[in-house]
């Protein structure tokens, strides 16, 4: 038995479903062009002022553990990955040879010390001799003015002859060997005048002698106690490549210490990008090792210059073979995590990066206003 219907029954059928038809293409055709139009808003208000890269990389300002001073390593205090304080020992070199230097300096500051005391002593002793040489002199000019007086007051005696010759000649002997006395006793005076400033000179001596030695002392203390070396910052080992019993030499890398506590941010936004964005603007930030987490932060600085200007063999343009290529600017941003998150943050970890540049708009049209001032006015 047939079941098609008859031809009258079918032609009232088919308008109703085509209007149905219509009536569905109508509500998907309003509801994408609603949706297309308030896509089409939010860029308008929102999308356009946000700059985003996967040029961006996860940081730290590591640092890199070296010795100052050769050695033999004694002991390793730390292990890989592990958490350190500022302050914490890390590693201690064998100290023997430097305290046996330090002893060695201590013991010459000593000496260079009593040499000091023996001069001033000295010093005193030549004052008091100079103050024997004075009287020894008083005494000398005393004698020789007496025997030349004895001299004078016989003199004429012996020529009325109430007194002899020879006993003249006695007192001119006795008043010449008191003139030699008194310029030997003078001469004596003056010898030991001038020791003054050779002992002052010899004190002098010795005082630079012991800050030689201080100094000397003051480095082999120091030798001595960067036999341990202590990490500055706080962070985590990494890169440990120190063991017992290793020869080491000043600057040898023997750890890195790295402030994971303190990671930020580096994202190289194309110069394209950089326009509007200003420091203290909003960032959000997706971690590759965080799927489905957005953290946040704020930008905090630029590079100076982009990151060709700092390689280490910067491009030349200045070549008949030009091909421009867009440069990109490193940016800092400051990470807001509480704690548990930053324990997965990692130098090295990607990231991508969006950044809300919405409050730069008045800046950019004030920039826009202010090179068409400039341009009328030129």
């Amino acid at each position: 038995m047939s079941t098609t219907l008859p031809a009258a029954e079918a032609g009232r059928a088919n308008p109703a479903r085509s209007t149905g038809r219509r009536k569905l293409l109508l509500g998907v055709g309003l509801v994408v062009l609603l949706g297309a139009a308030a896509w089409g808003a939010r860029w308008w208000t929102v999308g356009r002022f946000i700059e985003s890269t996967d040029d961006a990389y996860l940081q730290a300002d590591s640092m890199t553990v070296a010795p100052k001073i050769s050695g033999y390593i004694a002991e390793v205090y730390v292990g890989d990955n592990q958490t350190v304080a500022a302050g914490q020992p890390l590693v201690r070199l064998d100290s023997r040879q430097y305290q046996a230097a330090l002893d060695q300096a201590d013991a010459t500051v000593a000496a260079r010390r009593a040499d000091i005391v023996r001069a001033n002593a000295e010093l005193a002793q030549q004052q008091a001799s100079i103050v024997q040489a004075q009287a020894q002199l008083d005494g000398a000019v005393s004698n020789e003015a007496h025997a030349l007086a004895q001299v004078k007051r016989y003199e004429p005696l012996a020529a009325t002859g109430a007194e002899t010759d020879e006993r003249v000649a006695d007192l001119r002997n006795t008043a010449r060997q008191a003139t030699a006395t008194r310029a030997a006793d003078a001469a004596a005076l003056q010898v030991a005048q001038r020791q003054i400033g050779n002992l002052q000179a010899q004190i002098q001596q010795a005082q630079a002698q012991l800050e030689a030695a201080l100094a000397s002392a003051r480095q082999s203390q120091l030798d001595a106690q960067d036999t341990v070396l202590r990490s500055t910052i706080g962070g985590r080992v990494g890169d440990r490549s120190v063991r017992v019993g290793q020869y080491v030499q000043p600057g040898t890398r023997l750890m890195t210490i790295v402030p994971v506590q303190d990671v930020y941010l580096t994202a190289n936004f194309k110069e394209t990008q950089i326009g509007l964005m200003r420091v203290g603007q909003p960032v959000t930030i997706r971690v590759d090792a965080l799927p489905g987490t957005d953290l946040h932060g704020t930008v905090d600085s630029f590079s100076p210059g982009t990151g060709a200007q700092f390689a280490l063999l910067p491009a030349e343009n200045a070549t008949g073979n030009f091909t421009k290529i867009v440069q990109r600017v490193p940016v800092k941003i400051r990470i807001t995590a509480g704690p548990e998150t930053r324990k997965v943050l990692l130098p090295g970890l990607s990231v991508n990066v969006d950044v809300d540049t919405r409050g730069a708009r008045d800046t950019g049209k004030r920039i826009e206003k202010e090179n068409a001032g400039d341009s009328t006015r030129g």
